[in-house]
């Protein structure tokens, strides 16, 4: 297949499956309240069991399901976790109390893997001078679901109830599955895989290299900053505005200026960590995101702050494309799936984190300490890139190619 054909349909997958996620899970809460008949304090109990659960149970399945992809294919994986999704999202619209809610959402963990598994596909189609642009439209696609998701999901609750909210997700991801089997085709590029790099490569292998546990603290601490900040945005928000009615109206805005600027960046950014090294553009956006996300928690006015937040944006999209194409530079391409696995697992682990310590700073002190402890975490990662992280590194994501993971790093 023309690599081109098969961006397209990656972008296409990300784009539904971003906005089928974020179009339902936002509205869970409700839709224990108004469908699943539940009391204030059981949707207190089950809404952060069921949000983390498939965080906790993806993070343990995605490595698996990376291996796997490494040994029967790219296609099978993106084939199995569209149908597992798709009935997953089918069962959530026919559950009847907040336990059984509990279980699919645990079976979505278990389903999960879809996004590793386009990452994987577009790895291994893409010429290496286009590697940048793939990752950084794959996030945009990534980024504009998650802002539309909750606007469709809104209007489809309202229009068609909550429960036929989640058949529709379903059906888009049936959507991916079907297209999936009668148009993608799977890599022929393994086939010309040197025997030398077929060997047998485990998690514990991956996590013995440098270069790659270093890439994994990059995603993981930038989802912890993310979820750290999303879910006291509408309370940090309501402080400062002045008419506290409107403050979801004004979080979701701002939260959503962040989004666009994301989403209009991540291509740049991809671009240019091909010209100028992956290396160097990680660096800086972990530097400008830290630094301005540190500003946002001077500022008592929403004016202000909403504008550092688009540009906060900006920075933040740098970070998934250049992590994504450095992965690709230093695993050889019969290990990919194990190392886009790995990398979910991070950004999960560092989603199921956020919430929890930004939780215990609040409490101990105020809702601007967050942001000043997430940026100044942002800068530090960019400090250490820049100055302490070995020359492997800086020379793999330079595109220098790396072909033996298990190979030891100064």
């Amino acid at each position: 297949m023309n690599w081109k054909v098969v961006l397209a349909l990656m972008v296409t997958f990300a784009l539904m499956m971003s906005s089928s996620y974020t179009m339902l899970i936002p509205f869970l809460p409700l839709y224990m309240q108004n469908e699943l008949n539940a009391t204030s304090d059981e949707i207190a109990m089950w809404s952060g069991f069921t949000f983390s659960i498939t965080f906790a149970v993806s993070a343990f399945m995605s490595p698996i399901w990376g291996k796997l992809s490494d040994k029967m294919g790219k296609k099978p994986m993106i084939i199995r976790s569209s149908i597992l999704l798709s009935i997953t999202y089918f069962l959530g619209g026919i559950v009847t109390n907040p336990f059984e809610l509990f279980l699919v959402r645990a079976f979505q963990g278990i389903a999960a893997g879809l996004w590793p598994a386009c990452l994987v596909m577009i790895s291994a189609y893409t010429p290496k001078n286009k590697l940048g642009l793939s990752m950084g439209l794959m996030q945009s696609a990534n980024i504009c679901g998650g802002i539309l998701g909750p606007l469709f999901g809104g209007i489809l609750a309202t229009s068609f109830g909550m429960r036929n909210s989640f058949f529709i997700g379903s059906t888009a991801l049936l959507a991916i599955c079907l297209l999936s089997i009668f148009i993608l085709k799977e890599p022929p590029a393994d086939k010309e895989i040197k025997k030398t790099d077929r060997k047998t490569v485990s998690a514990m292998d991956c996590l013995k290299n440098i270069n790659i546990i270093i890439l994994l603290l990059c995603v993981c601490l930038t989802n912890f900053a993310i979820m750290e900040i999303q879910p006291i945005m509408a309370l940090y928000v309501q402080s400062m505005a002045e008419n506290a009615e409107n403050a979801v109206l004004l979080s979701g805005l701002i939260l959503s200026s962040g989004g666009l600027a994301g989403a209009i960046a991540s291509p740049f950014w991809g671009k240019t960590g091909q010209k100028k090294g992956f290396a160097k553009t990680i660096t800086v956006a972990f530097l400008f995101a830290g630094f301005m996300l540190t500003m946002q928690g001077i500022p008592d006015n929403l004016i202000i702050f909403g504008a550092i937040q688009f540009i906060c944006g900006l920075g933040f999209s740098g970070i998934f494309p250049s992590a994504n194409s450095i992965l690709v530079l230093i695993t050889p391409a019969s290990s990919r799936g194990i190392g886009f696995g790995l990398m979910a697992s991070a950004q999960m682990l560092g989603g199921a984190l956020g919430p929890i310590i930004g939780s215990i700073i609040v409490t101990l002190t105020s809702y601007s300490y967050v942001y000043v402890f997430s940026g100044i975490l942002m800068l530090c990662m960019g400090l250490y890139i820049l100055f302490f992280a070995p020359e492997s590194f800086k020379k793999a994501a330079n595109q220098v190619k790396v072909t033996d993971i298990t190979a030891k790093q100064d």
